[in-house]
């Protein structure tokens, strides 16, 4: 049975943007989990940890609140490098540390998904390598004055100004973004939630 709607349990605009993009109609659910790293947890494990969370986090508060069982869909990003995992920066001088990180190598993105419904957590990993041009300090300072970096997992924007950074992409672009689509519209299926709802005047 298809349904007419999802939980998306998170409140990034890109998510919503690429939701809308495979015009899959979506209801935000906000969710508060511990997104802390735990002692010598890999990368992997870490976002499809938090991703698998914040779905059953979700379903659980649209049960609470005696809303139409609705698949939850969640994700979790991180970027990775020498294996460590760059968050969202604290502040200015930890997204110019990152942006030296970055500049000039290849480094990983993971995007967990997880849709819950019907009684289970179904997820998957988008795996993307992304290489940087070299990048100046006074280059990396313009680029935290102008306030993309500040919420971004890894201090930059791929589909934003810092795509000047990006000298190649393997992978999934729109995973790096913090959604991958193709994985995202595989598991929803799976749950009964068609694509294209919102463009071809479906339910």
């Amino acid at each position: 049975m298809s349904v007419d709607f999802v939980y998306l349990a998170s409140g990034s605009p890109r998510r919503r943007q690429l939701l809308q993009q495979i015009g899959v109609p979506f209801q935000v659910l906000s969710v508060t989990v511990d997104e802390s790293i735990g002692h010598g947890e890999e990368p992997l494990a870490y976002v499809s940890r938090l991703a698998a969370a914040k779905a059953d986090a979700g379903l659980a508060r649209s049960r609470a609140a005696g809303a139409h069982p609705r698949p939850v869909l969640a994700a979790d990003t991180a970027v990775v490098v020498d294996r460590e995992i760059l968050g969202k920066p604290t502040g200015r001088d930890d997204a110019l540390r990152m942006l030296r990180l970055l500049s000039g190598r290849t480094h990983e993105v993971l995007t967990s998904i997880a849709v819950a419904a019907g009684g289970s957590t179904r997820s998957c990993v988008s795996r993307s390598e992304v290489t940087f041009r070299d990048i100046s300090c006074a280059e990396a300072s313009d680029y935290w004055d102008t306030g993309e970096p500040n919420d971004k997992a890894g201090g930059y924007a791929i589909q934003g100004l810092g795509a000047v950074f990006v000298a190649q992409l393997r992978g999934s672009f729109s995973g790096v973004m913090g959604l991958p689509l193709f994985e995202t519209a595989v598991l929803l299926e799976a749950a009964g939630v068609p694509r294209w709802m919102a463009v071809s005047g479906g339910p």
